[in-house]
């Protein structure tokens, strides 16, 4: 199987390659160069729904085959995205901007490893019996929905999509997947790797297009049993009032505000290393970026000076050279965050690094910035900027590191630095979010329940909870 970047993507519907019904495109820009990459399907209701009756078409097929026999699928899945890892690696880049190291040791790595662990999980996964002896027996089936659509988005193409179709795929369910038309790249050659895998037609259909023309039919199409959504707050709560009315499951992984929670007695070296990485990871476009630095009071000054001197040092520019930040992913977002480094001076920010666009720059690239001065309240420290921009905030003790932890709306994760475990546990359990690192950050175990609180959304994604997820509990119960 070759691989090449078409002038146009298509429709992956019922395993065949097709355009959108009414023949809609738009362009798609190379946000490292400003450049016409290729053009991009603006399906609609029509395409959706091609799409969800293929769906339905091959559950009855696909449920009922062995999970063995699907793990069969999913792992040669796995296998072709590692074989051609070089060519996706580099088609994620030139889609996003991020710089290329990132895309072939992170992106790539994190998709095969996203299959390969749902396929496996497919050959586990139990349900639960209870004795009521000597009167009966219950047992629990957990039997897959049906039709499921999972909507992925722009900063994480391959990674995230694959987190979501992986174990709907292995609980037995079918997939209508809508990838971020931002970067939808990589989803496209998953259907040809899907295809070549042997992945039965129709068990996995992917549509093209944005929110509004395809997004919204397929999370209100009745036949769609279940939507699961990584992307922003208010795209969630939109697609919240559309599923909910018609009592579909959903499972929200919305923004976040991250709180990284310094303390003075600490491993210094390896919090700087980890806090540069943590801030400035694909731009700062990880909903898991620590933008909200809080320091100890007694080590604030030296925490500042050590990590702008370490923040000067970042490279940015070519994402397919040796830099550590590559260009914003469009130009749409590019301008927000701009705009978001303008509203912090407004409100009296100090701009102590960066804060401007790269000069002499094609594409859309923006230095890595560090502000200072702003309390919580502001709303550079209450909105997702979802970039290269953090803020530094100071603390006299736990409480009140707490209390600035917590005063965000978003609850998706936070960072712990300190050598006193007691300390550790005690903010950690005290943290309004879904996730807590301590003296690590991004450290994952596919295992584990991911997700967040508040407006970082609802449900939890990884591990068997997906799994759950995915599936409908029936008790049956056995008079003896």
């Amino acid at each position: 199987m070759q691989l090449f970047i078409p002038e146009k993507l298509e429709n992956f519907i019922g395993g065949k390659l097709l355009p959108p019904v009414k023949k809609n495109y738009i362009e798609k820009i190379n946000p490292a160069t400003g450049e016409h990459l290729y053009q991009i399907p603006l399906s609609t209701e029509e395409d959706v729904n091609a799409a969800v009756e293929a769906a339905e078409a091959a559950f009855p097929a696909w449920c009922a085959m062995r999970a063995g026999e699907r793990f069969l699928i999913l792992d040669k899945i796995a296998r072709l995205i590692e074989d051609h890892a070089a060519f996706l690696s580099k088609a994620e880049t030139l889609d996003t901007g991020k710089p290329l190291k990132l895309s072939s040791t992170v992106d790539i790595p994190r998709a095969v490893a996203n299959i390969r662990f749902y396929a496996t999980a497919a050959m586990h996964f139990a349900s639960e019996s209870h004795a009521m002896l000597p009167t009966a027996i219950n047992y629990t089936l957990r039997q897959p929905l049906g039709v499921v659509a999972c909507i992925s988005p722009w900063n994480l193409p391959l990674y995230l999509i694959t987190w979501k179709i992986a174990p709907a795929l292995a609980t037995g369910n079918c997939v209508v997947a809508k990838p971020s038309e931002v970067t939808p790249l990589t989803a496209f050659f998953l259907g040809l790797i899907c295809k070549e895998a042997g992945l039965p037609e129709g068990v996995l259909n992917i549509i093209h297009g944005d929110g509004e023309g395809a997004g919204e039919p397929l999370v209100s199409h009745p036949k769609v049993k279940a939507v699961s959504f990584t992307g922003s707050t208010r795209a969630g709560k939109r697609i919240a009032s559309i599923a909910s009315p018609q009592l579909k499951k959903i499972s929200l992984e919305l923004g976040g505000k991250n709180p990284n929670i310094i303390f003075a007695d600490c491993d210094w070296d390896s919090m700087l290393n980890t806090t540069i990485h943590s801030s400035f990871s694909n731009q700062g476009q990880i909903c898991l970026c620590g933008s909200r630095i809080l320091i100890e009071e007694s080590v604030y000054e030296k925490f500042k000076d050590d990590f702008i001197a370490r923040t000067k040092y970042l490279k940015v520019g070519d994402p397919f050279s040796d830099v550590d930040l590559g260009s914003i992913v469009s130009e749409v977002h590019y301008h927000k965050i701009l705009n978001a480094i303008e509203t912090a001076k407004q409100e009296n920010g100090r701009i102590l690094y960066g804060g401007n666009a790269v000069k002499n720059a094609k594409g859309f690239f923006i230095e890595p910035t560090v502000i200072e001065g702003l309390g919580p309240d502001c709303t550079t420290n209450r909105e997702e900027i979802f970039g290269p921009v953090v803020t530094l905030q100071s603390f006299k003790n736990e409480d009140e590191a707490l209390k600035l932890a917590n005063a965000c709306d978003y609850g998706l994760s936070a960072t712990i630095w300190t050598k006193n475990i007691s300390v550790a546990n005690r903010v950690a359990s005290q943290l309004n979010c879904g996730i807590v690192w301590i003296n690590c950050w991004l450290l994952r175990d596919l295992r584990t329940p991911f997700g967040g609180t508040q407006n970082s959304g609802m449900g939890r994604e990884g591990g068997w909870e997906a799994m759950r997820f995915f599936t409908e509990q029936k008790n049956i119960c056995i008079k003896i």
